[in-house]
């Protein structure tokens, strides 16, 4: 699936929701008028403004409270880049916190002088403490698709946010009332099948899948076969928009390598026969969601849901990137830290390269070129001081809280999950060379290990590994 098809996908999506407020909506600056001058220009803030007022101010009834909230949401979703961010800029600054109120509030707690007094000035100081772009904001719910909107309106704000305190302010107040709507207990989890479920809901697979990109509608049917599965959570203010989606393989024994797990001309298996899920993908489908963690809540659900669909199965276990490697190579290298080659691995890689240097410069030119993978001596070569070294970024390198520093085994480990094992050439594609030298790891989840890893890992940053994989560490 070309960009051009999935970039289609989501104008056909933004075109519908438009469509969807464009009857309830009423407003003398509207869509239409931003339309034209999409970029909000200053001479279009103030109307801007007062609309933003009047929504706060709910005059008229719920009717006119459902009109001025669509008018307001058309506007936004009419304008550009530049104009959004003015859009969010203006709610951010001229609906935020009062100080002066909330010191004023702060003042009468401490005047208090009975248990009546300090109730009703707690009230008052809770009630200073919610600022009014959040009222404005969930007035927005109420429309149809009105919350997809609002995670799409986060999905904008998270880039201006990273580099703009008061853009910042507005995106974490979104974040707390999508981290409330969005609780595991209201999602739905639902199987997604070739046969069963809509065109437009496997379209939206296509479009959303982050991991390995779906090729076409064969490919897309091939991953939905029989001896497949994908499952997805939904919530039901966006009962046809996938939150996050998991796709298994059903298989007999560890799968290592992704092109065959994903070749479409390989026989089909028998699920009947299977005694492993792999997990292969798993899509994160709304930016606006990000932080907004379910997806250690759905693998459990999914390793539950298959247990009892077919009790044949003994193992569950990821086939995963490790996407942070080659950068911290590269870093790595870099900085020309010691002992990250031996001897004799910097004479074979110099006979296998034909070429002689510095043994770090050489492995990461070597490594620079994704023709090394078709190369069966420096494949030979390169395979036990990079699975070494991968093991080494794996198990050893830490990030914030002691953690691990790759985001994938993070986590994995977060959810229980166990370092299994390390394939090599498991991604012979272009990204899998250029984010991991081409490797894939194994989380293994052992069902009767899954909570003790994931407070051994929680709680001390402890992280389990295979024996196999500390061999590899220590080779």
């Amino acid at each position: 699936m070309n960009l051009q098809t999935k970039s289609g996908f989501l104008d056909r999506t933004l075109k519908n929701l438009k469509e969807g407020w464009q009857n309830i909506a009423g407003s003398s600056y509207d869509a239409s008028v931003a339309g034209d001058r999409p970029d909000l220009p200053d001479s279009d803030l103030d109307r801007i403004r007062q609309q933003m007022k009047d929504c706060l101010e709910a005059k008229g009834g719920e009717v006119s409270a459902r009109a001025r909230a669509a008018a307001l949401g058309h506007v936004y979703l009419a304008l550009d880049s530049t104009g959004k961010e003015r859009f969010l800029r203006l709610m951010a600054e001229d609906f935020d916190l009062n100080r002066e109120t909330i010191d004023g509030a702060i003042g009468e707690v401490r005047r208090a002088g009975n248990d009546r007094e300090r109730t009703e000035a707690e009230t008052n100081l809770r009630r200073a403490l919610d600022a009014p772009r959040v009222k404005l904001l969930t007035q927005f719910n109420a429309l149809p698709e009105g919350v997809k909107f609002l995670v799409d309106m986060r999905a904008d704000l998270l880039p201006l946010a990273r580099k703009d305190p008061v853009l910042k302010g507005l995106e974490q107040d979104l974040k707390g009332l999508l981290s409330s709507w969005f609780d595991v207990g209201f999602l739905e989890l639902r199987r997604i099948t070739w046969n069963t479920s809509s065109a437009a809901l496997l379209e939206k697979l296509i479009a959303y899948e982050a991991v390995h990109t779906i090729e076409s509608w064969d490919d897309l049917k091939n991953r939905l076969d029989s001896d497949r599965r994908c499952f997805a959570y939904f919530h039901p203010r966006m009962p046809d928009e996938p939150l996050i989606f998991v796709e298994v393989a059903l298989v007999s024994g560890m799968s290592g390598n992704v092109q065959a797990l994903l070749d479409e001309n390989a026989p089909l298996g028998n699920p009947e026969d299977a005694d492993t899920a792999i997990f292969y993908s798993i899509s994160n489908a709304q930016k606006g969601l990000a932080g907004i963690s379910f997806g250690n809540f759905l693998i459990k659900r999914v390793v539950g849901q298959l247990t009892n669909e077919m009790n044949r199965l003994k193992a569950f276990a990821t086939l995963s990137p490790v996407p942070g490697f080659m950068n911290w190579l590269d870093n790595t290298l870099g900085e020309g830290q010691a002992g990250l080659l031996k001897p004799a691995e910097r004479k074979a890689l110099n006979l296998a390269a034909g070429k002689s240097g510095g043994a770090k410069g050489m492995l990461k030119n070597v490594l620079s070129d994704p023709g090394w993978i078709d190369d069966e001596n420096l494949r030979h070569v390169l395979k036990g001081p990079v699975l070494r070294l991968c093991a080494n970024y794996l198990i050893n390198e830490k990030g914030r809280s002691n953690r691990a520093l790759d985001p994938v085994a993070n986590f994995h480990l977060s959810n229980g999950a166990i370092m299994e094992r390390l394939n090599w050439a498991g991604d012979r594609s272009e990204n899998g060379l250029k984010q991991s030298a081409g490797i894939m790891i194994n989380y293994l989840y052992d069902l009767d290990a899954i909570e003790g890893n994931h407070e051994a890992y929680t709680g001390a940053g402890k992280i389990t590994a295979s024996n196999g994989l500390k061999n590899i560490l220590k080779g």
